[in-house]
């Protein structure tokens, strides 16, 4: 399968995109001047403990309180059953990260949280889950610090090898290496990057995390509660540890400075990988040249089109994700049992990509086709299965029901990417979904860079909606200034009552006329 990673990086937003056989597969954006906490460690004091939800609320020093729930506290070996396989050791101790050797405890012999919190009371924990509409963010205090090749867990005495891996031979050669080189009592997972390699990629992946853990004690030590400890790395270097492996055939940015960096870091840290790594230097934006900007209004369609003429609908919703599985125009040319069979396969494989592109999570119900014939039902679960294992999150699938549904759960870590492009529909009393006011103030400005560099049109005039257009007049206003400045141009912004929230027109203060860009 041939594997790239674009990345696209502006005043405005830093965009990566996993393409697999040029279709996009996972995509991750940050914005500039938003705050994105997943993976941050933090000096927490707890704010109050409730005995009745077996949880604690955990002022990390963000605008909302984080949720901690007691699981968090006092872990269980089924936790860790995604990505490691036999027994190990809990070194957690109550109210403190004092080690022991109490081991694991069973669900049922957590304790009552209050044994384990007091208000107050300073704690160090991890942000798990990042805050999603009026929730705040999720912490456990078990600590996980992501390597290269190994997720070193200071607080667990485990050695453990990825699910993914899934030769035996290779697992248990792994382990072995691990076992040999780690400090007592220090627990690691091997991740999927370290599949083949040797004693001494392991040994300096080994040596800084424990050397960052131990920097990261010491500020938490001198820290006062609540405090910011430890930051995870940015979007860019994020996608370089977590996808970027020997099956990527390339590596391509269009930021000179972020180009320069990874060489820097890849010379003295990945050195077989810097030959993948690509400068774009097109005058076309990168996304538009590899065809994810179309891709990525596709992914917040809530219908979608099989090559069949089939189709599914998406339909998240507060508690969980539906999904319906239609024959659409696809009447077959063998009998319904067939026709039935070869769209819910082909739909199967579509939900697995939808679902991993979109970033769906929590429970996802999915309503495929009727089937009567057990070995059907039996296939399309397969394709299904065998579909989600290129998803990094953690997946569980159930059996079809009688009434052809499949439950699933899927982990979720951070908003859909509906969540982050989309806000609800003002026309509709949010019963939908439109392109939000910030997207298409920056989709606006972008396609006033591409004007430029087109046409060199000087003077142009903005007409939006009034939202988009207060906007610009208001809290982006710094960025059309900045883009004045930048190119030398004059802008003005004017509401049009008559437009779409997502639609505008650029106008020539000219000759009064609309400028269009070329169509390829």
């Amino acid at each position: 399968m041939l594997k790239e990673i674009i990345v696209s990086k502006d005043e405005y937003e830093t965009r990566a995109a996993l393409l697999e056989n040029k279709v996009l597969a996972e995509l991750f954006i940050e914005r500039q001047g938003e705050r994105y906490v997943l993976g941050n460690i933090y000096k927490g004091k707890v704010n109050s403990v409730l005995p009745g939800m077996q949880a604690a609320f955990v002022d990390i020093g963000l605008e909302r309180n984080a949720f901690l729930h007691v699981s968090d506290i006092a872990h269980h070996l089924e936790e860790y059953e995604e990505f490691i396989e036999g027994e190990g050791k809990s070194k957690n101790k109550s109210k403190s990260n004092r080690k022991n050797s109490n081991g694991y405890r069973k669900k049922s012999e957590i304790p009552s949280i209050t044994k384990l919190l007091e208000k107050d009371q300073e704690i160090l924990v991890q942000v798990d889950k990042e805050p999603m509409d009026t929730k705040g963010p999720r912490v456990t205090a078990y600590i996980t610090l992501p390597g290269r090749y190994l997720v070193y867990m200071p607080t667990v005495e485990h050695v453990g090898v990825s699910r993914r891996i899934e030769n035996d031979s290779e697992r248990q050669r792994l382990k072995d290496i691990i076992d040999s080189i780690r400090p007592k009592n220090q627990g690691f997972i091997v991740r999927t990057a370290a599949e083949g390699k040797g004693k001494s990629e392991f040994k300096s992946d080994m040596k800084f995390l424990l050397d960052h853990w131990e920097s990261i004690n010491r500020r938490a030590q001198k820290a006062k509660a609540p405090a910011l400890i430890h930051e995870d790395l940015g979007p860019i270097f994020r996608v370089i540890r977590d996808i970027f492996t020997q099956e990527v055939s390339s590596f391509i940015i269009d930021s000179k400075s972020d180009h320069d960096r990874i060489i820097e870091f890849l010379n003295s840290f990945l050195p077989s990988l810097k030959s993948k790594v690509k400068l774009y230097d097109e005058e076309e934006p990168i996304f538009e040249a590899y065809s994810i900007e179309k891709q990525i209004k596709k992914a917040l369609r809530q219908k979608i089109w099989l090559k069949s003429g089939g189709h599914i609908i998406i339909n998240p919703t507060e508690a969980l994700v539906s999904i319906d599985v239609n024959t659409g125009k696809y009447v077959g040319r063998e009998n319904a049992e067939e026709t039935i069979l070869k769209t819910n396969i082909e739909a199967a494989v579509e939900i697995a990509r939808q679902i991993r592109l979109r970033d769906l999570g929590g429970i996802i119900v999915i309503d495929f086709i009727d089937m009567d014939k057990e070995e059907h039902k039996t296939k399309v679960l397969k394709t299904m299965g065998d579909a989600l294992k290129r998803d990094r999150s953690r997946t569980n699938i159930l059996q079809i029901t009688d009434l052809g549904l499949v439950e699933m759960t899927r982990q979720r870590t951070k908003p859909s990417i509906n969540d982050v492009l989309c806000q609800p529909c003002p026309y509709c009393q949010g019963d939908g979904l439109v392109i939000s006011t910030e997207t298409t103030s920056i989709n606006i400005l972008r396609e006033i860079k591409d004007i430029y560099r087109e046409t060199k049109e000087r003077e142009i005039k903005i007409m939006a909606s009034g939202p988009v257009a207060y906007r610009l007049l208001g809290e982006d206003n710094y960025m059309v200034k900045d883009l004045e400045s930048k190119f030398n141009i004059r802008i003005e912004v004017e509401e049009d009552l008559d437009l779409h929230i997502e639609d505008f027109m650029l106008i020539s203060l000219r000759d009064n006329q609309e400028i269009l860009l070329r169509e390829e």
